[in-house]
């Protein structure tokens, strides 16, 4: 089976998180409580994720400075966009009460609320596809990590989205959307890279780990404290070390 199809593949079922998650919060009441504690578990997975098994590799392939450049740029640039969507309503997509403005509060606020859901799972896929140019496989911490983490994210949106009063059109629409676009970056970020510099392939990663940690910083950290406050600290160490655990026990 080519590399690229695999990656699209593996980017394919970390986006499919996303849906079962939608699925869950659409048919289920979940108590914001538990979302919020997998959304701070998940962010403490990613974090590790990106420490030991992105940034890391990237500055032992590529450098520090290169590394250091690409990671900074990648959250400038995801900040940038994140800042953008969030004036045409798509601040709070994450988060599963009422912060979610509806489409006559805000037109357009359902379009910018999907493009974020892009935005942010873009980053994810590409990494994903970069760990199979390696040769060895998949990396598993790295799914692991998204995976985790995607379920909560399409927990919580779908649940805002649907307090917001949207569609079940519209918000599996977009879930399944972003689940077959993550596949398609995972596999176009083979298909380009292939054959790429260990040094170019060092600063992708930097650049998507960057976007990544911009991602948890704005998005779920906020959702998973508002309801576990002081816990939210100890639940995101426990994903991290895990997290940590697994990559090292592997």
């Amino acid at each position: 089976m080519p590399v690229w199809f695999q990656a699209g593949l593996w980017g394919l079922l970390a986006g499919g998180a996303l849906v079962l998650g939608a699925l869950i919060a659409w048919f289920v009441h979940v108590p914001r409580s538990v979302v919020a504690t997998v959304m701070a578990f998940g962010s403490g997975v990613l974090i590790s994720a990106l420490a030991f098994d992105l940034v890391a590799e990237a500055e032992s392939t590529g450098g520090l400075r290169p590394t250091l450049i690409g990671f900074l740029g990648g959250a400038a640039v995801y900040v940038a966009a994140n800042v953008a969507l969030a004036r045409r309503g798509a601040r709070h997509r994450k988060r599963s009460q009422d912060q979610q403005p509806s489409e006559s509060e805000q037109s357009g606020s359902g379009t910018a609320i999907a493009i974020g859901a892009l935005l942010d799972g873009v980053p994810e896929s590409i990494v994903l596809g970069l760990t199979l140019l390696a040769g060895q496989g998949v990396g598993i911490p790295v799914l692991a990590a998204v995976f985790i983490s995607n379920l909560p994210e399409g927990l919580s949106s779908a649940a805002g989205m649907k307090r917001a009063g949207r569609s079940a059109t519209y918000v599996f629409g977009v879930w399944c959307g972003i689940a077959t676009l993550s596949g398609t970056a995972g596999a176009l970020g083979v298909l380009v890279l292939t054959g790429a510099s260990p040094a170019l392939i060092a600063v992708i990663t930097a650049i998507a780990a960057g976007a990544i940690l911009a991602m948890v910083a704005d998005t779920m950290i906020p959702e998973a404290f508002e309801q576990t406050h002081l816990y939210a600290g100890l639940v995101a160490t426990i994903g991290f070390a895990l997290s940590f655990a697994l990559e090292h026990t592997g």
